[in-house]
């Protein structure tokens, strides 16, 4: 179990993206520890992006984003295969031009890769979730793609060649949650998240669970199109997955969130 989130601010919005990305790691802090990262870009920039090894609270005090970045990507990881030791394993990952974080687990990646013809982005990287940003990557943001998928799913990616776009992606088995105002849209693993960025923003969303087997597209704070896609139905869960498995992250990020705003703490 990883945790993502994420937000696409649209033009003349109010919120400040620091605050609000912070809001969003501190809200998915609890779901792992084993690295964080995100990414960020605004309009007519190059993707950015930073992570490293350890929970949310290793980052917290240094994300921050310029007043030109309008979309970032937010991922907590909880990892299951691609050793976190190799850097590229850990999200955001880049694949060619594509930068995404997930929530879940490919169990076919392998294969996709070795029929597609596709390389790794890195002779050492292993991790499953490479699959979808490389499919994604070849097939143009393609939905009927993710098909090809076996697993759980839920995702977000950004791509060099579409400055304008967030994609997201809501497959089987995983939580993906979006919160609207009047010019912008935030994205979570949980609604939680989305009521932290309320409070501290100061905002009032719109909130709503995205269904399984739906792909978006976002533009500055609106959804553009949604579409439908078929998940891969063959995976099984094997066991029984936690909603919280780092609490002290959580609790160290919300007490260093508090202090930024003290008024929406109280």
């Amino acid at each position: 179990m990883c945790g993502i989130a994420g937000f696409s601010l649209g033009h003349g919005s109010s919120v400040g993206g620091t605050l609000a990305a912070r809001a969003l790691l501190a809200g998915i802090a609890e779901r792992g520890a084993d690295a964080v990262g995100y990414a960020h870009r605004g309009p007519s920039e190059s993707i950015r992006v930073t992570k490293l090894r350890g929970g949310a609270s290793a980052l917290f005090e240094d994300l921050t984003l310029p007043d030109s970045s309008s979309t970032a990507l937010i991922h907590v990881r909880d990892f299951t295969k691609g050793h976190p030791e190799i850097q590229a394993n850990n999200h955001p990952i880049r694949h060619a031009g594509v930068v995404g974080i997930h929530n879940g687990v490919i169990e076919n990646d392998d294969a996709v890769l070795r029929r597609r013809g596709i390389d790794r982005a890195e002779p050492e990287m292993t991790v499953d979730s490479e699959a979808i940003f490389a499919l994604m990557h070849l097939r143009r943001h393609d939905p009927r793609s993710l098909s090809e998928l076996q697993g759980a799913m839920a995702a977000a990616w950004l791509d060099e060649r579409d400055e304008r776009t967030l994609f997201l992606a809501r497959g089987r088995l995983r939580p993906l949650w979006i919160g609207r105002n009047g010019s912008d849209l935030f994205f979570a693993s949980t609604r939680r998240a989305l009521a932290i960025v309320e409070a501290i923003a100061g905002t009032r969303l719109h909130v709503r669970e995205v269904s399984e087997g739906r792909f978006l597209r976002v533009e500055a704070g609106q959804v553009v199109s949604e579409r439908r896609f078929r998940p891969g139905r063959r995976y099984r869960e094997t066991g029984y997955l936690p909603p919280v498995r780092t609490p002290r992250e959580a609790v160290s990020c919300l007490e260093r969130l508090a202090a930024l705003a003290p008024s929406a703490a109280a």
